[in-house]
């Protein structure tokens, strides 16, 4: 599929498009030699916030990526020794890699969506509910929906901030991906791993164990899908491509809410799929829509305590996506009737702070509002800083929210001693699930690990790794992300805590009668793994017990 010609594109998209293109280029000499006067000034002792405002280039402030650029080409022409704390003085938006990893989405290219949903937006360039000018569709767009283009783009832009890309999660996007071809999904994924080996590889099984002792391991792997999809030879396909993750959209949890919007399932299906993935042992994120065709706020914060109340859901993660109305969705004919009220920023507000105190410490909340861009907003929220707000009303009202997200260290120092492991158990799909995980002394989260332990009442794949086995859905140490191997004192990376996690992982899969521990490892950290007992199955890496 070629590139997108300027043709294709509205006159603000061009200009979107424009700016976002200008933004990444570090070749123009007068904005090199205003970088090279700030980062030698930084040198000799002034602060960035000085030097930035004494060598403006081209009637404006120079970026921290364009200094980040500018800092790698010096050290590499010995203008400057290497200095990593410049380097973290400069790092743009640290908490890209707070979390851990760092992140690449990529998205498939346009294709027939099996859905109807009322809400999406329709542009036949895109894969269905994406807009053109969303950041993450320029980039793929101007890569021509190819994988390898677009995650070379992506770590390039990573790197050019100061971010490491060792450790790399991949999101693919771009609407249902059980929908696509086979060949499509198999080719798509080996592709992306060509692109972090650095190299070529004939088939998946050779990219995958590329990356197996690759310099930019694959630490994740996500897809996207809907519940009607979910089905037993669909996840065992989603675990021969490396899949750890499924990104799966709920939407609502009334039926006759799904009925009103053309999501075409129903709540039952949706159950099945969450019992269905949890018995696989991958991790679950959820994506839950505020503000639907006859959705009201009474009912939506009712419909939101289904997620939790209800033990066959209970995702791991979750992403909350007020509906947006845009004008090429079929919902914009029910507005123009009468018929659909966007809430009023404030309404949304209170019922955001409203909910939020209730997710319990298990559950991630990764996004609070779309990226869509304003000039699409018919009506209804067009303010991107919802999660700020929402916080600073829960503080103003004394209350807080036990999110994982609200609660990681980040990039606060750690004391091994100051660390406390706490293990909650919960009800979920027939089994039990133990969150295991390390705490600070004011309750932030240093890392956890996921244990499944299934039922009598649990589905059973019968697949051969999971025979008598409890399942270690997910291990995440939180901190700034460290290259392979490496150490930075106060971190909580490489710390040990991963292995200490395991280690109660297995104590309390023995104590409860299970043969063998299972693992749903992504590509990269099979050695981790090998590397604590563990041994290769057909789809998970199995350590015996007993």
């Amino acid at each position: 599929m070629s590139e997108f010609t300027s043709g294709d594109y509205t006159e603000e998209e061009g200009r979107r498009l424009e700016a976002w293109k200008r933004a990444r280029d570090y070749s123009d000499p007068e904005r090199k030699a205003a970088a090279c006067a700030i980062l030698l000034e930084m040198v000799g002792g002034d602060e960035l916030r000085t030097a930035l405002h004494r060598h403006p280039a081209r009637g404006t402030y120079l970026s921290k990526d364009f200094l980040i650029a500018a800092y790698r080409e010096m050290v590499a022409s010995g203008q400057l020794r290497e200095d990593p704390a410049m380097a973290e003085r400069l790092r743009m938006k640290p908490v890209r890699t707070l979390s851990g990893v760092a992140t690449v989405s990529v998205l498939t290219r346009p294709y027939p969506c099996p859905g109807t949903c009322i809400f999406c937006p329709d542009d036949s360039r895109m894969p269905k509910s994406y807009l053109a000018d969303e950041p993450g569709a320029l980039r793929a767009s101007q890569n021509a929906f190819d994988p390898h283009r677009q995650v070379t783009s992506r770590l390039a832009s990573l790197e050019s901030v100061g971010h490491p890309t060792d450790k790399m999660e991949l999101l693919i996007l771009g609407g249902t991906w059980s929908a696509y071809p086979k060949d499509y999904r198999d080719e798509f994924v080996r592709r992306c791993l060509d692109a972090l080996n650095g190299e070529e590889s004939a088939t998946l099984a050779e990219a995958q164990q590329k990356n197996e002792q690759a310099a930019r391991r694959n630490v994740g792997l996500v897809v996207e899908t809907r519940p009607d999809y979910i089905r037993p030879e669909e996840l065992f396909h989603m675990r021969k491509l490396g899949v750890t993750k499924v990104q799966v959209g709920v939407q609502s949890l009334d039926d006759r809410i799904l009925a009103l919007n053309c999501r075409g399932h129903t709540v039952a299906e949706t159950r099945r799929a969450f019992r269905l993935m949890r018995a696989a042992g991958f991790k679950i994120q959820a994506h839950w829509m505020p503000n639907l065709l006859g959705a009201t706020p009474e009912s939506d914060r009712e419909d939101f305590a289904r997620m939790f109340d209800d033990p066959d859901l209970r995702p791991d993660e979750l992403k909350i996506y007020p509906t947006i109305l845009v004008e090429n969705s079929a919902l914009h004919a029910y507005f123009e009737r009468g018929e659909y009220r966007p809430y009023p920023y404030e309404e949304l507000l209170e019922l955001i702070a409203a909910i939020k105190p209730a997710i319990p410490p298990y559950c991630r909340v990764n996004r609070l509002a779309r990226d869509i861009p304003v000039v699409h907003v018919v009506a209804g929220n067009k303010r991107s800083n919802l999660r700020e707000d929402v916080q600073r009303l829960m503080a103003a009202r004394g209350e807080h929210c036990a999110c994982i997200r609200c609660r990681e260290v980040r990039g606060l120092h750690v004391a091994r001693g100051d660390l406390r492991l706490e293990d909650l158990a919960y009800e979920a799909c027939g089994g039990e699930e133990r969150f295991l995980s390390f705490v600070t002394t004011d309750n932030r989260l240093a890392g956890y690990l996921r244990l499944w332990l299934p039922g009598t009442r649990s589905p059973d794949l019968q697949w051969p790794d999971l025979e008598r086995a409890a399942i270690v859905r997910d291990v995440h140490i939180y901190g700034q992300t460290l290259p392979l191997g490496g150490n930075q004192e106060g971190a909580a990376q490489h710390l040990g805590l991963g292995t200490e996690l395991l280690s109660s992982a297995e104590q309390i899969a023995r104590g409860a009668g299970f043969s063998n521990l299972a693992v749903i490892s992504a590509i990269g950290t099979r050695n981790y793994y090998r590397n604590r007992g563990f041994e290769d199955g057909e789809l998970y890496l199995v350590k015996k017990l007993i």
